[in-house]
């Protein structure tokens, strides 16, 4: 059996470019949007409440419109929501190029946001149906390729920085352009089968799914968890390293947690995969990703003195170390909650479950992130106890759920026990659309 990233060939060309484009998506989103506030404080003189708003307003079109974005997949077709997609992201860069005033800035926020929203869900979709019963192996990819594209993407636009906001932004659209076109060529059309059913029947059947919502309710917190590498821990790491290294160190945290991602995520899917009961994984997972969160408090004890490198090395260690553990977390669960989404949903609503499911994380997150920071505020850091055991309670409590779920017969099963062995065989019918 071909490891890592050998499984690529197993796949049909869609699925390969959707995780191409993830890839460099990723990367033209990140080597811009870090550097969004400093621009708008510094170039355009806004206060830190309207650059508040301006981000707000992003995350709350992309996060907001969720749903709106799947329903467009299932009926006007997956492909065509992802090309317009990519072409208003492109767009809404383009404006922050041309920028200069707060109404332009707000409509780039709103555009690039509302992109997100559209093709998401729409991707995850379309891999889901293209993907077939290797779907966890196909958004352990997914995850392996969109973790490059975010390590990749403030380098580049670190390299970009000297000359210029709105050249990054130039740069940042350009990419998105590429993908619009790179898509629109490549990415295969598929038949759409009419719906005669109203709009508002699809989403009467979604809210009216208990079983969906329970699982959605119990693995919410999977992304709040995930999101707090580049908050609670990214404050972590720079308070250990200090003021002159906290840049340098914030850098490493990505890079080695990208790399443990790169190393294991097929490895760990696959030792899971031949497990048909999903739920043990899942659990585990969210057990695992809520542990991550004790080892930096408790690494406080080891503290060398001084600014050496090695010095700053061993007391960001505990902080890297919980960073890896969370990934290793975030690794065992995230494939199989995609992988189980379109097992509730059925082929007809594929996007409008995932938009559904991606609308309570994305608004649970904006919860949990903000009681985190508030458990730093009063505990006097982020390296106290209080908002380290928030997070680990959170993941434990979700852990439960899903074995909750489990006992209740709640979770939907796998379609295989062990995934397909690859071989040329199974490359030359993978790629020819055509299954076992």
């Amino acid at each position: 059996m071909v490891s890592g990233l050998g499984v690529l060939d197993a796949f049909p060309l869609s699925v390969r470019l959707l995780l191409v484009n993830q890839l460099v998506g990723n990367v033209g989103f990140f080597m811009l949007v870090p550097f969004l506030a400093d621009y708008l404080r510094t170039d355009l003189a806004l206060s830190a409440a309207v650059i508040g708003v301006v981000l707000g307003v992003r995350n709350l079109s992309q996060q907001g419109l969720f749903l709106v974005g799947g329903s467009a997949a299932d009926r006007l077709g997956a492909r065509g929501v992802i090309i317009a997609g990519a072409g208003i992201r492109a767009a809404g860069f383009a404006l922050f190029a041309i920028g200069g005033s707060l109404p332009v800035v707000l409509l780039a926020s709103v555009l690039t946001g509302f992109a997100g929203a559209l093709f998401n869900p729409a991707v995850r979709a379309y891999i889901a149906r293209d993907s077939g019963d290797r779907g966890a192996e196909a958004f352990a990819l997914f995850n392996i390729f969109g973790n490059v594209g975010s390590a990749l993407g403030p380098v580049v636009g670190t390299l970009l920085a000297g000359l210029g906001f709105r050249l990054t932004a130039v740069a940042a659209a350009g990419v998105f352009a590429a993908l619009t076109v790179a898509q629109l060529i490549l990415l295969p059309a598929r038949p759409v089968p009419p719906r005669d059913i109203a709009l508002s029947a699809d989403f009467s059947r979604v809210f009216a799914d208990r079983r969906f919502w329970a699982f959605a309710v119990a693995l919410m917190g999977m992304f709040a968890l995930q999101s707090q590498i580049y908050f609670l821990f990214t404050l972590q790491v720079q308070q250990r390293a200090g003021l002159a290294a906290g840049p340098a160190a914030v850098a490493a945290l990505f890079v080695v947690e990208t790399i443990v991602v790169l190393a294991l995520q097929v490895p760990i899917t696959r030792v899971l995969s031949r497990r048909t009961d999903r739920g043990c994984a899942m659990a585990l997972g969210m057990a695992v990703a809520g542990a991550a969160f004790l080892l930096p408090p408790a690494g406080q004890a080891v503290s060398p003195g001084g600014q050496g490198t090695v010095a700053i090395a061993v007391r960001v260690a505990p902080v890297v170390a919980g960073a890896v553990v969370l990934a290793l977390g975030v690794m065992a669960v995230q494939p199989f909650v995609n992988e189980a989404i379109p097992r509730f949903s059925g082929p007809q609503l594929t996007g409008t479950y995932f938009g559904a499911f991606y609308l309570a994380s994305g608004l649970f997150t904006v919860v949990a992130t903000s009681v985190v920071g508030m458990a730093v505020d009063h505990a006097g850091g982020p390296l106290t106890w209080p908002p380290a055991l928030l997070c680990a309670g959170m993941g434990s409590l979700s852990a439960l759920a899903v074995l909750a779920l489990r006992s209740y017969g709640w979770l939907p099963e796998a379609t295989t026990n062990q995934p397909r062995p690859i071989t040329a065989t199974t490359r030359r019918t993978a790629k020819g659309h055509t299954t076992r």
